[in-house]
């Protein structure tokens, strides 16, 4: 239950079966930290802190901390921080995103327990901000989001570099026998060179600016660099503003309401973003007992233009962004299609925001005016069909737009393992005008969902030139990824979906104009095969991924676990 007033260490008694002594007892306690009765008697600001050896993304959080403590004491708070679960995503296995929904929990569960008046969720790496805000959306303790800023780019013989859309370009270069090994070993120690999360609109820099979009940061905070002096003074500006929400008592629910969610919408939209994004606004939304279709992301797409050219839609990276105007300029470009009465953590609508900004610098060849759009209509679109009866998603802005109408055969790979043996054998049946097909990665499925969605091109094909050519899977593709890639296919293989049925040789049909994507045979013939459909892997026996095996919903419903969505 949330807090109705400020209790400071006075909230939440831990029950011995005497209140008078709970009290007593923590005081003593508190004490022992040497903090003085005086700052002790203060409101409490907890300061949810996701840093870990195993998240490199993250590495300056411990000065990000200093800064926001000295906010919340400026201010006239106590900051109270605690650790969390923390998801680097490259350390992680199977993948992130099978963690996501413990964090959540953890970050739920400690803002609940603990004594705190507000909360910081400091976050960055791709699942921790979801995973926050999802955790504080079911908490509904007042919190507001601090993210810990993309990080620079690096330098490789006369060009910029940026995790990780180069790594994935390089990498093809490599694969296709363009790069040498040592070159390749160069790119290695090239592409991440400071603290921070990856330098292009990948999953981490859109959950940061949509965070920005539904009002949980700070205006102007999403886009700024972790090592610039800006991210500590946004830091200890995120605490000033925490002991604020104190005394206002705005909490998630008045800020990630249907009209922000769908604000996010347009802006991810805007900002050719990650379609993972789509996954995890779906999961907050739920939090909270908004519906999120996939027919309303289709119908945005068509009047929200792409503005931000950044790689892997453009050409430019984070750093670019914030120099050029960052959210402030999108949001004002996009201000007739937002809804304005929107109100933020700083209680500030989102139309008073923006009229407070017009004198804002905007460079027009990162974030372009609506009359000259990167692309004229949304970055991503819902695809449904035979193959996908619950929705599949397409990054068109990052895919070729000469396979948007088109049909081709399917190879199939029955699993990640059949991907790694078979990709790259010279006796695979494959030409550039096949679709590749990968059954059993999603949300359902023992891996968990992983970012496999991205199928390498066989070497075969890429030594001859390829760079493209259609992927279909019910697995997550990285944010930092590109090409023609249809993902999230709902429901998927190991749920028994569409998707489980599909063979080698058979034709698959997709068309961007009409939203389809079509698995061409007889329902006689599917019907066969279903019936001869062998069961999935038995489940786990034990522990969080028994958990997750038995409670995990479809993509079109966040992946998060049934029990956790609101009412």
């Amino acid at each position: 239950m949330s807090k109705d007033h400020i209790e400071g260490l006075q909230g939440g008694l831990t029950n011995y079966g005497d209140p008078a002594f709970s009290l007593y007892l923590r005081r003593s306690f508190a004490l022992s930290t040497g903090i003085s009765s005086e700052l002790l008697a203060r409101p409490v600001v907890g300061i949810a802190t996701s840093a870990s050896g195993f998240n490199n993304c993250h590495r300056h959080f411990p000065e990000l901390l200093d800064a926001v403590k000295r906010g919340v004491l400026a201010a006239g708070g106590l900051p109270l921080d605690f650790p969390t679960i923390s998801l680097g995503e490259v350390f992680l296995s199977p993948t992130s995103l099978m963690y996501r929904n413990l964090m959540s929990m953890d970050v739920e569960e400690m803002i609940r327990a603990q004594p705190m008046d507000s909360v910081v969720l400091m976050g960055g790496c791709d699942k921790t901000v979801p995973a926050q805000l999802m955790g504080a959306a079911s908490a509904g303790v007042p919190a507001i989001q601090l993210v810990g800023g993309p990080m620079m780019t690096g330098r490789h013989r006369g060009e910029r570099l940026g995790a990780c859309t180069d790594c994935r370009r390089f990498w093809a270069q490599y694969r296709a026998g363009k790069v040498s090994g040592a070159e390749i070993q160069e790119v290695e120690s090239r592409l991440a060179t400071t603290a921070g999360t990856c330098a292009v609109m990948g999953t981490a820099s859109t959950m940061a600016c949509l965070s920005e979009a539904l009002g949980m940061s700070l205006p102007g905070t999403a886009t700024i660099p972790a090592v610039h002096a800006d991210r500590l003074r946004a830091a200890e500006a995120t605490g000033r503003a925490a002991v604020q929400l104190i005394q206002s008592k705005i909490r998630p629910s008045q800020v990630m309401t249907a009209p922000a969610i769908e604000n996010a919408l347009r802006v991810l939209l805007a900002l050719g973003g990650s379609t993972n994004a789509i996954i995890h606004l779906t999961a907050i939304a739920g939090r909270l007992g908004i519906e999120l279709p996939l027919a309303r992301l289709n119908e945005l797409s068509e009047t929200t233009p792409v503005l931000v050219n950044l790689k892997p839609t453009g050409q430019h990276y984070m750093e670019d962004f914030f120099a050029a105007g960052g959210m402030s300029a999108v949001l004002r470009e996009l201000k007739p299609l937002l809804n304005l009465d929107c109100v933020s953590v700083t209680g500030e609508t989102l139309g008073q925001r923006l009229a407070a900004e017009n004198d804002l610098y905007v460079d027009p060849k990162v974030i372009r005016p609506t009359k000259d759009p990167v692309e004229p209509v949304g970055g991503l679109i819902a695809l449904f069909g035979s193959l996908a009866p619950q929705g599949a998603i397409l990054k068109r802005s990052a895919a070729d737009k000469s396979l948007f109408e088109s049909e081709g055969r399917a190879v199939v790979f029955e699993s990640l393992q059949d991907l790694a043996e078979r990709i790259d054998r010279d006796d695979l049946d494959v030409q550039a005008n096949d679709f590749l097909v990968l059954k059993n990665a999603g949300p359902t499925s023992s891996s968990g969902m992983p970012e496999a969605g991205y199928l390498p091109i066989p070497a075969k094909l890429a030594r001859a030139g390829l760079k493209d050519m259609v992927r279909i899977s019910d697995a997550r593709m990285s944010g930092t990824a590109f090409g023609t890639v249809v993902l999230h296919v709902t429901p998927d293989a190991a749920a028994g979906g569409p998707l489980a049925l599909v063979q080698s040789g058979d034709r698959i049909a997709i068309s961007v104009s009409q939203r389809r994507i079509d698995l061409l045979v007889e329902a006689s013939e599917l019907a066969r095969r279903r019936q001869a459909l062998k069961p999935s892997a038995a489940r786990p026996s034990r522990g969080y991924a028994r958990l997750y095996a038995e409670h995990v919903l479809q993509a079109d419903r966040g992946c998060d676990f049934d029990f956790l969505r609101g009412s």
